[in-house]
């Protein structure tokens, strides 16, 4: 049976080191990058969001070490910057969570949190959540999952925001590099029921539900072989390790990334080098 309360990817989480440069960075790459926001003080982190549809990046940011986001900084203490977890959209975060509890599994939360929004008008508003994460343990090729209920999509999802440069329109897949592709993909399959599927190139795909994005569970190699001629400098062999986003215009797309942007087959990427720890691949609708 197929988890009621959680449907597919909601957001990819990149942890950065500094975030005022990272969303510079994303800026230069063509993204529109939403006003910085603070989260609840119990948090210690900030962010800043690049809004898709249906889904969206978070570049998010250690402000003061908490007992919430010590995982995040023992991931940036280890790993690096990159994408360090997947946010699933849950439909409500407290029947979620007694959903994966009922499978055997301790959540963590759910847990209430909110950031101030500065909206296009120049009001303030908040934008709420309510989120559940899996145990810290069960994390997929090192990539930790959790479910978020927005409670105030309206201060989220901002039509302004969603426009970009670069063309991006959503996300396809996420990347999770990892030595074995099948267990890792099975792990995941097996908390949120779903079917994996072996490519011909040996990856996994595991859909995360609707018609949101799929997990691919690949090794380096697989993902060198995906994308010849791309520098892989600052992956790990395990992790997180890249985000396919839908091009609305891959014309617009090469010209908004100038110098960051390098052809691959009928892809263009960015490095993981040069957009925080993350591979970037754009590609046709």
């Amino acid at each position: 049976m197929a988890l009621k309360n959680v449907i597919g990817i909601d957001h990819a989480v990149v942890m950065v080191k500094d975030l005022d440069k990272a969303a510079e960075n994303y800026r230069q790459l063509g993204f529109t990058v939403s006003p910085r926001g603070t989260h609840s003080a119990h948090m210690g982190t900030g962010n800043y969001t690049i809004m898709f549809d249906p889904d969206y990046m978070e570049l998010l940011g250690v402000l003061a070490a908490t007992e919430q986001n010590a995982p995040a900084r023992a991931f940036l203490d280890t790993r690096g910057e990159g994408i360090e977890r997947i946010a699933f959209t849950a439909v409500d975060s407290a029947a979620g969570a007694e959903e994966i509890r009922a499978r055997g599994l301790t959540p963590i939360g759910p847990t209430d949190f909110e950031r101030p929004v500065t909206l296009p008008d120049g009001t303030v508003s908040a934008a709420k959540f309510r989120t559940f994460m899996w145990p810290t343990a069960e994390a997929p090729g090192g990539v930790r999952i959790f479910a978020c209920q927005h409670k105030t999509r309206e201060t989220v999802w901002i039509p302004e925001l969603m426009k970009h440069a670069n063309a991006a329109k959503r996300i396809k897949q996420t990347l999770i590099a990892t030595p074995e592709p099948a267990k890792e993909a099975a792990h995941l399959a097996r908390l949120i029921d779903r079917e994996p599927k072996t490519e011909a190139d040996g990856a996994v795909t595991v859909p995360s539900g609707g018609d949101r994005a799929d997990f691919v569970y690949l090794t380096l190699d697989q993902l060198g072989k995906r994308y010849p001629g791309v520098p892989l400098a600052g992956l790990s062999e395990r992790g997180g390790a890249a985000l396919v986003l839908v091009s609305g215009d891959l014309a617009a797309t090469e010209k908004a990334l100038g110098t960051a942007a390098l052809r691959s087959g009928s892809a263009i990427v960015v490095p993981p080098a040069k957009a925080n720890g993350t591979l970037l691949a754009f590609v046709a609708s």
